[in-house]
């Protein structure tokens, strides 16, 4: 879950232009891959919660019906 939550993180921070360094230097930042997967899901449906990564992934967790499959899979990836 940890990893999820640093995925979601930085993709968070990449919607928002704020990605850096001490960021990935934290922990399991996610693929790029994975944040490829969920940036355009939590761009869309959680905007108002960019820059709060646990209420971006509560947020995508809730609207999990309209979720892009790959972003669904993320999710199921990580037991979710």
């Amino acid at each position: 879950m940890r990893g999820l939550i640093m995925g979601l993180a930085v993709i968070t921070m990449a919607v928002t232009g704020l990605a850096s360094a001490p960021a990935f230097a934290q922990g399991h930042a996610g693929t790029k891959t994975e944040q490829q997967a969920c940036s355009r899901d939590a761009s869309r449906l959680c905007r108002k919660e960019l820059g709060n990564d646990g209420a971006v992934q509560s947020c995508l967790q809730a609207n999990r019906s309209k979720l892009s499959s790959s972003c669904r899979k993320v999710f199921e990836s990580h037991g979710m």
